[in-house]
């Protein structure tokens, strides 16, 4: 067996100096690590943030598109009541023109057919064409003029239906 020779001076400087080497590179590798960390925790941080505001534009955007939407949808049912409105006033308005045409009509007919002896005889006097022309010119026109006027109080009931 061999003889153990006794510890180098030298040698044991330069353990030493190893060792302490050692401890320096574990400290320096452990501080990179943490500013790895620290930096890899912020550009974490800065890609979240980023992500939010855009999320928060991309909200933004969207609710003003929603409103716009809903500006414009409201808009046109306005505009949609007030000409539903208009054309039933017009409506109305061409009834009650109608039903005074007719009442006028009707009114002279009658004093026509219980009028006075002069106004029979003047009727005589007219040709069998003109008779006829008359008498069913007005029934034609009571009879077109009534039609329409029964469509008309039917879209108004609809419209009071739907509206209340």
């Amino acid at each position: 067996m061999a003889t153990r020779s006794k510890k180098n001076p030298e040698l044991a400087a330069a353990a030493s100096n190893i060792a302490d080497a050692a401890q320096h590179i574990r400290r320096a590798v452990g501080k990179k690590f943490d500013q790895i960390g620290a930096s890899a925790s912020a550009e974490i941080g800065k890609a979240k943030k980023a992500a939010l505001t855009k999320r928060g534009q991309a909200e933004r955007k969207f609710d003003a598109l929603l409103k716009s939407a809903e500006v414009r949808l409201t808009r046109a049912t306005n505009e949609a009541k007030r000409s539903l409105h208009r054309a039933v006033r017009e409506a109305e308005k061409k009834l009650q023109a109608t039903k005074k045409a007719v009442e006028s009509r009707l009114t002279e007919l009658h004093l026509i057919g219980k009028g006075k002896p002069a106004a029979k005889k003047a009727a005589v006097k007219k040709t069998p064409a003109t008779k006829a022309a008359v008498k069913q010119a007005p029934a034609k026109k009571a009879a077109a003029k009534k039609a329409p006027a029964k469509k008309v109080a039917v879209r108004k009931a609809a419209a009071r239906k739907s509206a209340g």
